[in-house]
């Protein structure tokens, strides 16, 4: 064999080395991106049209989050917390559309409180997912149902929906202790 025709052989085996290396991390990244965000990760391919805009987003979520410190609260905030929220429970009765709006707002303070960034509201569930991805659809939902009734729209039914889907947030940022991140 001659010299060169090694040589190519040898330049074909390290390409084909390299492609398949680079595919197994590329696999193992996704793997680890669904587990780490399981619905979150379908929902974010979808917006963005492609699996490798949404890896990335995604990736810089999770090293964004790293970031930041989230703390546990204090028992005294937790139970300040946990009887605002029996409150805002309790006024749904008489007053659904403020109750609403109500426990939008307490949300925000609970994440604040705990040390996630207070801004525009894809910000704060950007942030969120990376810690609760099961919950994040539903704090959205939660979001998108107390602006409509703030504009007038939604009837009771879908207010309650929303705040089932606030008080299952609630209840995780309420309770939760120190949230460690998960590296990618």
């Amino acid at each position: 064999m001659q010299d060169s025709t090694l040589a190519i052989l040898v330049v074909a085996a390290v390409i084909v080395v390299a492609l398949v290396a680079w595919a197994a991390t590329r696999k193992r990244r996704t793997t680890k991106l669904v587990s780490q965000f399981g619905p979150e990760y379908d929902r974010t391919v979808e917006n963005l049209g492609s699996k490798a805009k949404a890896e990335a987003d995604l990736a810089a979520r999770a090293k964004h989050r790293a970031k930041l410190t989230i703390r546990p609260l204090s028992p005294a905030d937790q139970d300040r917390f946990a009887e605002a929220w029996h409150r805002t429970q309790e006024a749904f009765v008489d007053d659904p559309k403020g109750a609403v709006a109500a426990a939008d707002t307490l949300v925000a303070e609970v994440m604040g409180a705990r040390g996630y960034p207070m801004g525009e509201f894809e910000t704060q569930a950007a942030d969120i997912s990376v810690d609760y991805p099961d919950l994040v659809e539903n704090y959205r939902a939660a979001h998108r149902l107390a602006g409509a009734s703030a504009r007038g729209e939604g009837d009771t039914e879908e207010l309650r929906q929303a705040m089932v889907h606030y008080r299952a947030l609630f209840s995780d940022l309420l309770e939760a202790r120190e949230v460690e991140p998960a590296a990618v």
